[in-house]
């Protein structure tokens, strides 16, 4: 726990939050300045700023409750689909400096983007660029 972490304060019980799931690992509960109605932050309740912080067992735990909650929250809010996405980073877009996965629920025709528009414009990347990003990834997870 982070004493200066609000969604550790959530966690804690000392900000109130409308929790839709929680389990010894994690918290649920509607975004407070939801993009869509039942957007969903989804928390390990062990504070970790980014995601290659987290062990191995709140992260199973966190991706184990977005799996099972999207469907629900989709279903809720009779929404036709949902975007998943984590903000890994301020140069991301992440606000609050602790792990969350957003659940946010979609809407035949509600104007929304697909998860790629976060990206910019796309890099122009040669075969040989690819080839030497996916060896330098290979090489860093054999480390």
């Amino acid at each position: 726990m982070s004493d200066e972490c609000i969604f550790c304060s959530i966690v804690a019980g000392d900000i109130p939050a409308r929790t839709v799931y929680e389990s010894d690992e994690v918290l649920a509960f509607l975004d407070a300045n939801p993009l869509a109605p039942g957007h969903t932050l989804v928390i390990p309740k062990t504070h970790a700023a980014r995601i290659g912080d987290l062990d191995a067992a709140p992260t199973s735990a966190l991706f184990d409750a977005v799996a099972e909650l999207a469907p629900r929250v989709q279903e809720a809010v009779d929404a036709d689909a949902a975007n998943v996405g984590i903000n890994d980073g301020e140069a991301a877009g992440q606000e609050v400096p602790h792990v969350h996965a957003h659940v946010i629920p979609r809407f035949e025709g509600d104007g929304g983007a697909p998860i790629h528009a976060v990206g910019g414009e796309r890099p122009d990347l040669s075969d040989d660029d690819l080839d030497a990003i996916a060896d330098d990834v290979a090489g860093a997870i054999d480390a």
